[in-house]
């Protein structure tokens, strides 16, 4: 596996920066003022494309480990820094298992370009759902797979994501991997390396977490929402990206 530096060089060139999303004032109205959770970042969407670090009040964060290959190492503590001079409470705990963080702490939850990176999303949804207050809400992002490596996959039922779910689905699962390493387009991943380098990699998922269990779409993404018990407020789509806004219940912030 490359080293973390090299694979943000690589990175910052296959993907340069997107254009702020045009549709971004709905987003950034219930964001401004709150307290967050985000899960898997800091990103560089809710930089660009959203930029919710500049208008909430607080932000913690959430990773599955204290090495990843996006963040290379990090610590729980008061170290978790998504903006200039502004750092929030980093917690070492997975996307479908928040138990350090007691229900109803936050305002709002982000995650981008994260849960995919996850083998049972709806177990992860009903985990963020907790965290919320009552009237909090969720900005989703999940990637386009018209932009990336996963271009020539199928996108993902809502059927098997439910199955997933009914089967208790862990992160050991290893049901897409023939499909992702037929499919993979390796030239828009360099950091995988070769073939044998791919399947070597997805092998220690577990650890690295790299591989991407599901492929979305706005339909699939609204339904995951709907059935958790989100109310989606708003969906848009870009080149790279599907984003959803959705609150606990209706109503607006």
């Amino acid at each position: 596996m490359l080293p973390r530096p090299v694979v943000q060089a690589i990175d910052a060139v296959l993907n340069p920066p997107p254009r702020p999303l045009a549709q971004r004032s709905r987003y950034l109205a219930y964001a401004a003022g709150r307290k967050g959770l985000e899960i898997g970042g800091p990103s560089s969407v809710f930089r660009r494309v959203l930029p919710i670090y500049e208008v909430v009040a607080e932000l913690d964060g959430a990773n599955f480990a204290p090495e990843t290959v996006w963040e290379g190492r990090i610590s729980a503590g008061r170290t978790f820094s998504y903006a200039e001079g502004r750092k929030g409470f980093q917690y070492i705990a997975d996307a479908t298992d928040l138990s350090p963080i007691r229900s109803g702490s936050y305002d709002l939850v982000l995650s981008s370009n994260c849960l995919e990176h996850v083998a049972n999303p709806l177990k992860a949804l009903m985990e963020w759902k907790r965290v919320l207050l009552p009237d909090g809400a969720l900005i989703l992002v999940v990637p386009n797979k018209a932009s990336n490596f996963d271009h020539r996959r199928e996108t993902t039922r809502f059927e098997h994501i439910l199955d997933d779910f009914h089967n208790h689905t862990s992160e050991h699962d290893q049901t897409h991997l023939e499909d992702i390493l037929e499919r993979h387009d390796l030239a828009l991943d360099p950091p995988a390396g070769s073939a044998s380098n791919l399947r070597r990699r997805s092998l220690d998922n577990f650890n690295n977490r790299t591989l991407h269990h599901h492929v979305f779409d706005t339909d699939v993404m609204k339904a995951m929402l709907a059935y958790v018990g989100f109310e989606v407020v708003r969906t848009d789509s870009t080149h790279h990206d599907f984003l959803a806004l959705a609150t606990c219940r209706a109503g607006a912030p």
